[in-house]
């Protein structure tokens, strides 16, 4: 039994098992898709990271709002481990984001704006109690997105821009060791199964929703939508990507669930690994050679 590996799959609880990393992503503007084998998947990516400038900075509001009454010592740590990593993340998007923007793509102004209002209603009109309840619905949808992006990461970012792949990649690496997080601090202060499903319901149905308008608008100013391939193209990736995360889904329903039971992927534990070693340079990820976490010309390898 190849016992690095076994190792490989069990974080520690608790704060430390959490790292706040400065990437150093560069997005130069290409005229091109970043991921020209794959337009469509590259446009239900590039819609998703719209959201993360008004989507994060709504997390970090309202779990600043709950760290007053919190009394777990230990929870509170994770607590400013997990606004830490959500604002480098944002941030991150933001630069990407705005290559969108330079390229012309009149519809990113809009989503933009439309999420930037969406954002600012639930913060304000809502109660902290429902926020938390979606900041876990959230959480939870991308714990099973983030394994599902890593389980298939070289037929999703195969060959596509090195950038983008590590921004994606990195991203959800540290939404997976922050897994816990949202769910505890729910459970701390509004502890309930129904409530907690609600969030996941509400959470998953919106950033759905605003995802969908978001991609169809970039692949109309593509003039990918008008195409009957191209439109299968987005079927088949959107069912492949569904039948890998529907399971993931249906254990949340679970009235017994915790993420920390969820086995954090080899790969994204070796890619910490790999970071910790050293490896800042997993901002350029070699998108070749997906099946290790390798910068572009390194001969590091994979310990899998």
């Amino acid at each position: 039994m190849d016992t690095t590996s076994v190792a490989a799959s069990i974080l520690p609880s608790g704060p430390d098992r959490m790292t706040v990393r400065k990437m150093p992503f560069d997005f130069t503007p290409r005229n091109e898709s970043w991921n020209p084998d794959k337009p469509e998947f590259a446009h239900i990516v590039n819609s998703a990271s719209l959201a993360m400038p008004y989507l994060e900075p709504y997390l970090i509001k309202s779990m600043r709002k709950a760290r007053p009454l919190i009394k777990d010592e230990t929870l509170l740590e994770e607590l400013d481990k997990y606004i830490k990593q959500e604002a480098t993340h944002y941030r991150r998007h933001k630069e990407f984001n705005d290559t969108l923007s330079a390229k012309g793509y009149a519809s990113v102004a809009r989503m933009e704006g439309t999420l930037a209002k969406d954002y600012a209603k639930l913060e304000s009109r809502r109660s902290l109690r429902f926020n938390l309840a979606y900041a876990e619905g959230f959480e939870a949808m991308a714990l099973a997105i983030g394994e599902m992006l890593i389980d298939d990461r070289e037929y999703l970012f195969g060959d596509s821009d090195s950038a983008v792949a590590s921004l994606i990649l990195w991203h959800f690496v540290e939404e997976i060791e922050h897994k816990n997080v949202a769910y505890d601090v729910l459970h701390h202060l509004h502890p309930g199964y129904f409530l907690r499903i609600f969030g996941l319901v509400y959470a998953t149905s919106h950033i759905f929703w605003r995802t969908g308008q978001g991609y169809r608008a970039l692949l109309k100013e593509d003039g990918l939508w008008q195409s009957s391939k191209s439109r299968w193209k987005l079927l088949k990736v959107l069912g492949r990507v569904m039948k890998s995360i529907i399971p993931k889904w249906l254990r949340i329903l679970r009235p017994g669930y915790h993420p920390k039971s969820v086995k954090d992927p080899s790969w994204g534990v070796e890619w910490a690994s790999v970071f910790d070693e050293g490896g800042s340079d997993l901002a350029k990820l070699d998108t070749r050679r997906l099946h290790e976490a390798v910068p572009v010309g390194s001969t590091i390898e994979m310990r899998l």
